[in-house]
């Protein structure tokens, strides 16, 4: 591969192709890391791409490769059409006289630098049946019998087209240059056994006769005169080392052929122009490298054969010998005239079958020794690893899903976040912490960002007591502390960039108000009945987020009672008041809350154990003007969250209300989900 040439595949224009009515995708140099929910077009994308620039991928379509999202009208204006465009472009400081250039030389749409080539792949009907065609559908009104028409009258008519450069020159694409473009398509389940070992040109025998006597075909010691001669002496070799054998092949076969033949003259295969079945010929160092058997030495010493191996190590030893054979590939020393220009591997799903820690090994091992290196030129990865997923850079990910409307619709993270300051800094922490546990938030459908782990635990418990499922849904639950929210939210906002992700997101925050004395000191966390104490200022955690996103279309920032609020803990006892059910084994105080829950205001504030914290909740509650009813509840909550401290019961919790749940009614104990957790499930699942 010439080193210095930098072509790439810039994007591709999808029409009419499955899931695709009418989409633009853009690539970068390098990876593409192609991710999103299921059925969002991961798998369509790649085929797409294999049909423009896959030689030997048939270019005959059926009847479910043509996408269906079209109305009438339009079937009945034109026979549907598919139309794939694939664009080149030159990247900077490529020389103008590369081999890259010369191979889309006739694809060129643009000639000044950078230069950029378009190849495009039709599936159409030829326009001498279209009007036959529009006058069949006339007076259809029913999409489904029009498409019934097309596959019983009209499929086995359409033909396909490749173009060169702009497809309204109507030139057709000559087959040398997509031959000089090597595309291996790899699928998520593959037969490594029949891949490697069977059909007219396996892949093992493939790689293995370019890698024999590999010391002197890349001696660049010897003149290419003296390299040939020392091959074909070596072939002369073996051919004459391995005869002796063939002859006694031969000489054990001398009674069997003549039974074989007997049959042979009996069932008439012998009757034709005299015709003898016969066994001869020589055996060639293909022939023999055909009957080896790639084993597999284990640190037991145990020979194994591949094919007994398992499928995710099997799979490696594939993928291992692909890159083999594309590096044979592009070896014009091997191919001449045919050796290949432009290296492009797909791999759909390629942690299938692979433990977590072999996908993260894998992926980067692709990146620094191939794509770096530039053995491949471009790689293309579909995945639901959110293993994978971490492993590259934002700038690499391609998320493909279906937007609020159900349409595809295609957001590129790394260009979300612009280049002041502060969304570097947002980058670089969204980078840093999508892990393979928050990086699912863009798999997911729908998304519910919350503060801390108790949430992350309970979340989809609540919505079970609200007689839904966030499974069902396909929404994930993250944890990023409230504070964080807005670096991620930046990949969500499709008011701050109308590329951003389109998708459900809530974020669940606590208002945690803070006070201090009024122009004093630093802010403290204080409790919502201390908020209207003369002479000190409060302001509340939440606020500038809720109102930053209070009338987004698809982010909802949801918290509690802005005047009686505090925090999930605090709000769970504060809906929860008279009710045993928080009350966990694990949980400090349990007693004493008991004493209170059962004893009237004001009395219950006699049941505090003596603290300084106690005696302030008193004093505060004392000169607070709620009602006694708001006052005992808000008793309870402040007990309540000092004895399980932030999130420590949040696992016990869980399994309670689920074990709770899971009761016949007249035995289930009452439980009320926070409202504002309510509504943000009702909102997200709507």
């Amino acid at each position: 591969v010439n080193q210095d040439t930098n072509m790439y595949i810039s994007k591709i224009h999808i029409r009419g192709y499955r899931n695709f009515k009418d989409k633009v995708i853009e690539f970068h140099e390098g990876i593409n890391v192609i991710i999103g929910p299921n059925n969002a077009g991961k798998s369509n994308l790649l085929r797409a791409l294999d049909l423009v620039l896959n030689t030997g991928t048939s270019k005959k379509l059926t009847l479910f490769d043509f996408c269906r999202n079209c109305t009438v009208n339009s079937l009945k204006a034109a026979a549907p059409k598919v139309r794939i465009e694939v664009f080149f472009c030159e990247s900077a400081g490529e020389c103008p006289d590369s081999e890259d250039l010369v191979m889309v030389s006739p694809c060129l749409i643009k000639l000044e630098h950078p230069y950029e080539a378009q190849i495009t792949f039709d599936y159409l009907l030829p326009k001498e049946d279209e009007t036959e065609y529009l006058q069949s559908v006339i007076d259809v009104s029913d999409p489904n019998v029009i498409w019934n028409i097309i596959r019983d009258e009209y499929l086995r008519k359409y033909v396909s087209r490749m173009w060169a450069g702009n497809p309204s020159n109507q030139t057709k694409l000559d087959g040398d240059t997509v031959g000089k473009i090597d595309f291996e398509f790899l699928g998520p389940i593959r037969d490594v056994e029949r891949d490697l070992f069977s059909g007219k040109s396996p892949l093992l025998r493939d790689v293995l006769n370019f890698f024999i006597d590999y010391e002197i075909k890349f001696d660049k010691t010897k003149s290419k005169d003296e390299r040939k001669t020392e091959l074909k002496n070596k072939h002369v070799e073996f051919t004459k080392s391995v005869e002796p054998s063939l002859d006694k092949v031969k000489e054990r076969l001398t009674k069997g052929k003549e039974q074989i033949l007997d049959y042979a003259k009996q069932t008439g295969a012998s009757d034709f122009h005299g015709a003898v079945p016969d066994f001869s010929g020589t055996l060639s160092e293909p022939d023999f490298l055909a009957a080896l058997q790639l084993l597999i030495k284990h640190e037991t010493g145990i020979d194994v054969a591949a094919t007994h191996n398992g499928l995710g190590y099997n799979n490696l030893i594939y993928m291992s010998l692909l890159l083999a054979k594309m590096q044979a590939n592009a070896d014009e020393g091997y191919y001449r005239q045919n050796a290949k220009v432009f290296s492009v591997l797909t791999i759909e799903e390629p942690e299938a079958h692979l433990h977590l820690s072999l996908q993260y090994k894998f992926l980067k091992y692709l990146i620094n020794e191939q794509v770096n290196k530039k053995k491949v030129r471009q790689l293309f990865v579909t995945t639901h690893s959110t293993e994978i997923t971490s492993a590259v850079s934002l700038d690499e990910l391609i998320c493909l899903y279906n937007d609020m409307n159900g349409e595809v619709s295609v957001a590129y993270p790394g260009k979300l976040f612009g280049d002041n300051s502060e969304d570097k800094e947002s980058k670089q922490y969204v980078q840093r912490f999508l892990d393979a546990i928050k990086s699912d938030m863009l798999f997911a459908d729908k998304v519910c960002f919350v503060e801390g782990k108790a949430e992350e635990l309970l979340v989809p418990v609540f919505a079970e007591y609200m007689s839904k499922s966030l499974e069902d849904e396909h929404v994930t639950v993250i944890s990023t502390g409230g504070r964080y929210f807005t670096h991620f939210l930046k990949l969500f906002d499709t008011i701050r960039d109308t590329s951003a992700i389109s998708k459900k997101v809530v974020c669940l925050t606590d208002r945690d108000p803070v006070w201090r004395e009024r122009d004093k000191g630093s802010f403290e966390c204080c409790y919502p009945f201390e908020k209207d104490k003369v002479g000190y200022e409060c302001k509340e955690h939440s606020d500038d987020l809720i109102n930053a996103y209070k009338d987004h279309p698809n982010i909802k920032i949801c918290s509690q009672d802005a005047n009686k609020g505090k925090t999930l803990e605090y709000d769970l006892m504060l809906h929860n008041s008279t009710s045993e059910i928080l009350l966990v084994k694990g949980l400090s105080n349990k007693d004493e809350i008991k004493e209170i829950q059962a004893t009237d205001y004001p009395a219950c504030l006699e049941k505090l154990r003596k603290s300084k914290e106690n005696e302030r909740i008193k004093e505060a509650l004392k000169v607070c003007p709620w009602s006694d009813e708001d006052k005992k509840k808000a008793l309870l909550a402040a007990r309540y969250l000092n004895s399980v401290g932030k999130g420590e019961n949040a696992l016990e919790l869980s399994i309670v209300l689920r074990d709770n749940l899971s009761k016949p009614g007249g035995e289930r104990k009452k439980f009320i989900v926070p409202k504002y957790i309510e509504e943000a499930l009702i909102w997200l699942l709507q």
